[in-house]
């Protein structure tokens, strides 16, 4: 297993500046996911570690070599694209050994390279078929084939379900992590798919224009997000952000909304807090912190009155997407419930696990 260390990475086009100074190590082993949206520079990184890209400076290392000058057929990576690229004359089988001939290793050693690799990805049966006959599941899986029986020090992949319909995908990754805790190859992979990130990842590193906003597992990103950015990506439906102030009350301290609208601030982080009053603020709530009032224990918990403005069955719980003052939150509720658009709910807030962000930084307090 091999370890890919980033040194202080940049990538400069002619009109902006892609990746701005990226420090990452990436342990032996790991499944490391890239995450971020759209032009956020994940991309651009993993195709300087795969030497598609030159860098502007710093330094890439692949265990203890330096490659920023070697070319890619020489870094012992393997690449698995967004768009499979299998020759479509060439069967299942041929597509899988291709890399293997063209290295010239001798056919009594790419035989049982391939045929293992075609056992861990269920591929087996279908070593006959053409690219045509096999599904867009299948096909993936022969690209990942392809990279599995090269035995690289680090599989690169480049959103590889982006082309898969939403059942697929959720049952590609599964796939996915099955192949990685079997192979254990070093592994680095994109997508803008923040669940996609979550479910597959060991790491998680979420990028935004061009620098690392935050990397850790996927349960820390969730809990414990360094920044409004990261609060808002990670989670889905994404997190609820409400204006709000903190102010003096009794013993302890409460959060005015700008309706009018408070709610007690717990016990356990007045003290934390209490140098922020009067500091223009936003609480943040996961939806799942947002529910029924009226349903157990969750009536000791502060609450808040919204209007319902839509509805989202969702089979096992059911989604209100409602109005506190002028901002749109979203709350989790059980299946069944009787609400309509128009009507006033009362929420309890689950302030336990409350971010509390500073609007002019953007910084979790």
């Amino acid at each position: 297993m091999t370890q890919v260390s980033i040194r202080n990475v940049v990538k400069d086009y002619e009109t902006y500046q892609a990746v701005r100074g990226v420090n990452l190590d990436i342990h032996p082993g790991e499944f490391l996911v890239l995450v971020g949206p759209s032009g956020c520079g994940k991309s651009t990184m993993l195709r300087m570690i795969a030497g598609l890209e030159d860098i502007s400076s710093g330094e890439i290392l692949i265990g203890d070599r330096v490659v920023n000058d070697v070319p890619p057929r020489d870094r012992d990576i393997a690449m698995v694209f967004q768009n499979y690229a299998l020759y479509p004359h060439m069967s299942v089988y041929d597509n899988m050994a291709f890399g293997l001939q063209l290295r010239k290793l001798p056919k009594a050693e790419i035989e049982p390279r391939v045929a293992k690799a075609a056992k861990i990805l269920d591929l087996t049966s279908l070593l006959d078929r053409k690219p045509r006959a096999l599904s867009g599941g299948q096909r993936q899986r022969v690209a990942m084939g392809r990279s599995i029986v090269r035995d690289a020090k680090v599989f690169l992949f480049d959103e590889p379900l982006s082309n898969l319909d939403a059942k697929l995908r959720v049952h590609m990754r599964t796939e996915i992590k099955k192949i990685h805790q079997t192979v254990r190859t070093t592994t680095i992979y994109v997508t803008h798919d923040q669940v996609e990130a979550m479910t597959l990842a060991d790491r998680v590193v979420v990028m935004n224009h061009g620098v690392i906003e935050q990397v850790g597992t996927p349960q820390a990103l969730y809990r414990a997000p360094v920044n409004r950015f990261v609060a808002g990506f990670i989670g889905s439906p994404a997190m609820n952000f409400l204006p709000c102030a903190l102010s003096p009350a009794g013993d302890g301290l409460v959060l005015r909304l700008p309706d009018g609208q408070t709610l007690a601030v717990p016990a356990s982080r007045a003290a934390r807090y209490a140098a922020h009053a009067g500091a223009a603020l936003e609480v943040g709530l996961r939806p799942e912190h947002l529910t029924n009032a009226s349903e157990g224990l969750r009536s000791e918990m502060p609450t808040l009155n919204a209007l319902v403005e839509v509805v989202e069955p969702m089979g096992s719980e059911t989604l209100l997407h409602v109005r506190i003052g002028d901002v749109l939150v979203t709350a989790k509720f059980d299946a069944v419930l009787d609400v309509a658009p128009g009507q006033t709910v009362r929420l309890a807030a689950n302030l336990n696990p409350m971010h509390l962000i500073d609007k002019e930084s953007g910084r979790v307090i």
